[in-house]
């Protein structure tokens, strides 16, 4: 299924909090480009999350991961995903599914997301067999023991990770 806005342009969207943004998101962003003319990484601001890093630091950190991929933009967004979805003539939504138990929430957000939007379409990718054991959560864990999450994070992302957590030792 193929879809396009009436401009003939693939726009997707790939949401979360990615506090932090490891290369398993990474590996889903670019691989959904072979889906689409244009991804926007949009960052979540989840008023019931405390994120470790601001709206600004992690958009920062994507761009960062990102490169200079003409066809991905990253902005920071609050509110519904179907009105930014509108908001940028988007019709697909990529979201990745680590394991079995994130798909029930997942399933029920896409249901909810068509019956907000009927035109928007959700995929769901795996990851890569290299990055499917990375989450968020493990990574900020690892760091702030001290562990090496050299090859589970952007350098840019690792050292900001490792600067925060040696400011609370402090």
């Amino acid at each position: 299924m193929t879809s396009s806005t009436a401009t003939g342009r693939r726009i997707a969207l790939y949401a979360g909090s990615f506090d932090p943004f490891t290369h398993g998101h990474e590996d889903i962003m670019r691989r959904a480009l072979g889906f689409v003319d244009e991804l926007v990484v949009a960052v979540a601001l989840n008023v019931n999350k405390k994120p470790l890093f601001t709206a600004d630091e992690r958009v920062e950190f994507i761009r960062a991961s990102a490169g200079r991929e003409p066809r991905i933009t990253v902005r920071a967004f609050n509110g519904l995903l179907v009105d930014l979805a509108r908001e940028m003539n988007a019709t697909m939504l990529v979201r990745g599914l680590r394991a079995v138990s994130d798909f029930e929430y997942e399933y029920q957000m896409a249901l909810m997301n068509r019956h907000l939007h009927a035109g928007l379409e959700t995929v769901f990718m795996v990851p890569s067999n290299e990055t499917t054991y990375i989450s968020s959560s493990m990574v900020r864990e690892v760091a702030r023991f001290g562990g090496d999450i050299s090859a589970l994070v952007h350098p840019a992302v690792a050292d900001a990770l490792t600067a925060r957590f040696a400011k609370s030792e402090t």
